[in-house]
């Protein structure tokens, strides 16, 4: 399978979702659904393609912060888990597996395009990311002050989020931003969940006092 399988097939194309896949029952598992792949099941891909590319598209967003590098990468997520179903095995989750996949691809990019300026993506209706609601100048609730002070806000938890090593901010997006708990980044980075605490603590306390005129 190669990327002109993922944009042919409109399921799995990245401009729009398609409702055609017959989803699996609540019974079974996404790893059992990888195993139907494993056996030749490309509808079962779909499927898994359409569950997880938002996630993965919102995932490489936050560890590049370039738009159509994160879409890339999220496709050459679904190229790896597709070419690798041969040698799947169901030893962790599914998603375990995934976002290992994704993490690894994610930092091997961040390392390569260390020296390339971040995108900019600042707009007043633009979504803020942590709470959903646009920015709208117009929107009484907020003044164009208040406006101008969230994105400046929201800049700098970007920037140093970005600034903490590698491991501290894969954790961070995967806690903050994928809501994934402490057992699951565990398997994801292969740590144990008190050196995973660990790492996380270590890197909010470093963003609490770098970002105290914010708080």
């Amino acid at each position: 399978m190669d990327r002109g399988l993922l944009t042919m097939r409109g399921a799995t194309s990245f401009a729009e979702p398609q409702p055609v896949v017959a989803r699996p029952t609540p019974t079974v598992s996404d790893a059992d659904v990888m195993l139907r792949v494993k056996a030749g099941d490309d509808a079962a891909f779909e499927y898994l393609v359409q569950k997880y590319r938002r996630p993965m598209v919102s995932y490489m967003y936050r560890m590049c912060h370039n738009t159509a590098a994160a879409e890339d990468l999220a496709q050459e997520v679904f190229l790896r888990v597709y070419r690798s179903r041969g040698n799947y095995e169901p030893s962790a989750k599914f998603s375990t597996w995934l976002y290992r996949i994704a993490t690894n691809l994610a930092v091997n990019h961040a390392r390569d395009s260390r020296h390339e300026r971040p995108e900019v993506t600042v707009s007043v209706d633009e979504p803020d990311q942590e709470t959903g609601l646009a920015l709208d100048l117009r929107d009484t609730s907020l003044s164009a002050e208040e406006a101008i002070l969230r994105r400046e806000r929201m800049a700098a938890i970007r920037q140093r989020v970005q600034a903490l090593p590698e491991r501290q901010r894969t954790a961070v997006v995967m806690h903050k931003y994928q809501q994934m708990d402490y057992r699951q980044i565990a398997e994801v980075l292969k740590l144990s969940e008190s050196a995973t605490k660990s790492l996380l603590f270590r890197a909010y306390e470093t963003l609490r006092v770098e970002l105290k005129e914010f708080l």
